[in-house]
């Protein structure tokens, strides 16, 4: 399983950047992957989801702001997971993890991790 972040780096606040995240190794499931952030002292959080099927989620606190999409070979075990992020703040500050996720019941739980890239927004 391989997933490696790329496309972190510094960005006044306004600003965008695009991560990458190049996944291979696995199959998708239905829940599909997801980017995760972490800030210091604080628990990582999800950012966005796109499963299998496209349907994308998002964190209010990103909403309107960051869009997730993907691009996968026809048998989903190789492709490229995309995090665009628009009108950036200082708050967005954190490292970003792109996330495999597998179900869990109910719900959807991250199973393969990236290494995780860094996005700093300060004036």
């Amino acid at each position: 399983v391989q997933l490696a972040e790329s496309g972190g780096g510094s960005v006044q606040p306004g600003g965008s950047l695009k991560l990458a995240c190049a996944a291979s190794g696995f199959s998708l499931s239905d829940c599909g992957l997801g980017w995760y952030r972490q800030s210091p002292g604080k628990e990582r959080e999800l950012v966005s989801s796109i499963r299998i099927d496209g349907t994308t989620t998002y964190a209010d606190s990103v909403k309107g702001r960051f869009i997730i999409s993907r691009d996968f070979s026809r048998d989903d075990v190789k492709g490229t997971l995309y995090l665009q992020l628009n009108n950036l703040k200082t708050e967005d500050t954190a490292v970003y993890y792109c996330a495999g996720l597998r179900r869990n019941e109910l719900t959807c739980i991250p199973k393969f991790w990236g290494q995780g890239t860094q996005i700093s927004v300060s004036p």
